[in-house]
């Protein structure tokens, strides 16, 4: 598979290579960060009037989807200002490498929560509470502000980055859908790090940190838990460690053996499934029970809402492949051929995604000129009209969207049951009344 070094460049080398570049972008996603939770809970309290509604959930939510994580992969998380704090407090420092004596009571992570199942948690509570989440700037303000006080918190117990590695309801999917992405961080040569001594990257040293995120660069295969913070770039005596450009989706090659990734991949091709028939269908009655936050039809769309995600959605599938023909037990089969529901999903988020964002967009230059919905019209825009964008072409977009992550699916299903010696088409089948639903649903 070819790959090239995108760090054999010594611009981009010396870029990486430097923290204060890295920092000075954290430093205005920070005063963002900070800004948005007074924006929420100060502000107007109408969410098409407030920064934090806009900014988070439209302006900022159109560019990861769109554009961050389907080329970037982790490179959200390499810049995301939740951590800043709590590592300045965890490392007693900003730019110069810690002391060797840790600062707080730096515990390990407790063995049986190292996966993704806390994550699958938050991201649902979210899920479940958004359609207040989506409306309401004071809701969207605590939340923010809960995430930057929970990070802080378990970095003073946990040693290294444990919020974003256990429990952002964020890092979650990006790490899911990075596997898609056409950059990696790997090493050069396997045999450098298996001499290596002390292992600066994983350990840390004079030079920097130790992963952040308690991986080792040496055994890296996948994006999933790498966070492209490029410490190990940094701290690697050997120049051993490389950004690529590679072909996309090129982790999914070899396909993953765990439940809790597995269950990820139904989570968010649910969910995003769930939010097109919420948020842009025409079903009334649905659309109420979703935002009756605590009453008891808010309750039943909870059911309906967990039922679709754990039952119906991973039924379907485990009954389509319980007759294919395989020497491994179905539980194995079913971790792995769900490796084929991650493009699939990605491309049901961005299909959902352009509707979502066009048809709100244009609240983005009203709040720039008014970020607090007090009245202001800093830059004269502050009473732009509402109008959806490029309506002519959505419809076609999502077309597109829908129809290629079929295909890459189905690529991903064959690849993945050729692994591990079985028949793609129950998964293919599955793909492909997804798909339509999905159609339905948004056009």
């Amino acid at each position: 598979m070819n790959r090239f070094e995108l760090t054999r460049l010594p611009f981009i080398k010396k870029i990486l290579k430097s923290r204060y570049p890295q920092l000075a972008v954290f430093i205005v996603m920070l005063v963002g960060y900070i800004f948005a939770i007074l924006a929420g809970l100060i502000g107007s309290p109408v969410g098409s009037r407030n920064f934090s509604i806009v900014f988070v959930w439209i302006a900022w939510w159109a560019v990861l989807i769109l554009v961050a994580v389907p080329f970037f992969g982790r490179g959200w998380c390499a810049v995301c200002p939740i951590p800043l704090p709590s590592e300045w407090l965890q490392r007693g420092a900003v730019l110069s490498p810690p002391d060797k004596k840790p600062k707080w009571f730096n515990l390990r992570w407790p063995k049986f929560l190292r996966n993704i199942w806390m994550q699958n948690i938050s991201f649902l509570l979210l899920a479940l509470f958004s359609s207040v989440l989506l409306t309401t700037p004071n809701i969207t303000g605590i939340v923010l502000a809960a995430m930057l006080v929970a990070a802080i918190g378990l970095s003073m117990v946990f040693e290294r980055r444990s919020f974003c590695r256990y429990l952002c309801p964020v890092g979650g999917f990006i790490g899911l859908y990075s596997q898609t992405a056409p950059i990696e961080l790997r090493i050069k040569d396997k045999q450098v790090c298996v001499t290596c001594d002390g292992k600066p990257c994983y350990n840390g040293s004079e030079n920097g940190y130790g992963c952040p995120w308690d991986v080792f660069p040496g055994g890296l295969t996948r994006n999933t838990y790498c966070g492209l913070c490029m410490e190990c770039i940094r701290t690697c005596p050997h120049d051993n460690i490389a950004i690529n450009l590679r072909p996309f989706s090129a982790d999914l090659a070899k396909p993953s053996t765990r439940m809790d990734e597995a269950f990820k991949a139904f989570i968010m091709l649910g969910s995003s499934m769930i939010y097109a028939g919420v948020l842009l269908g025409p079903w009334g009655t649905f659309k109420d029970a979703a935002y009756n936050v605590g009453t008891s039809v808010w309750l039943v769309y909870v059911i309906i809402f967990l039922a679709i995600i754990f039952i119906i959605l991973p039924g379907l599938f485990a009954l389509g492949i319980l007759k294919t023909k395989s020497a491994l037990p179905l539980k194995q089969r079913f971790a792995s051929l769900a490796t084929a529901l991650i493009p699939l999903g990605l491309m049901f988020w961005v299909a959902f995604s352009l509707s979502f964002v066009l048809t709100n967009a244009s609240y983005i230059i009203a709040s720039l000129s008014d970020p607090l919905g007090l009245g202001w019209n800093l830059f004269g825009t502050a009473n732009a009209a509402w109008q959806p964008l490029l309506t002519t072409i959505l419809a076609p977009a999502q077309t597109l969207a829908l129809v290629g992550g079929l295909i890459w699916s189905a690529r991903t299903a064959q690849k993945a049951a050729d692994k591990i010696k079985t028949s793609s088409i129950p998964v293919i089948a599955f793909c492909f009344m997804t798909t339509l639903v999905m159609m339905w649903l948004l056009l």
